[in-house]
């Protein structure tokens, strides 16, 4: 099962390993905030909240978190 994690702000490339080697993309959008997308693939429930874990003790604002729906 994939996951989407949006956060709020930029995150350098180099999180991405510490996160769990997840895939990142940033976009800004019209208001001039960056949204920073996470996308993690094939992980277990464990792993999901590890990450997760790991946003909110970096104090990173999490806006969303959503699954393909498989597996």
């Amino acid at each position: 099962m994939a996951y989407q994690i949006k956060v709020k702000g930029g995150l350098d490339r180099s999180w991405s390993e510490w996160l769990g080697s997840v895939k990142m993309t940033s976009e800004q959008q019209k208001d001039g905030f960056v949204i920073t997308t996470l996308i993690v693939e094939a992980i277990d429930q464990a792993t999901l909240f590890g990450i997760l874990d790991r946003i909110r003790d970096l104090n990173i604002f999490l806006i969303s978190v959503t699954s393909d729906g498989e597996g």
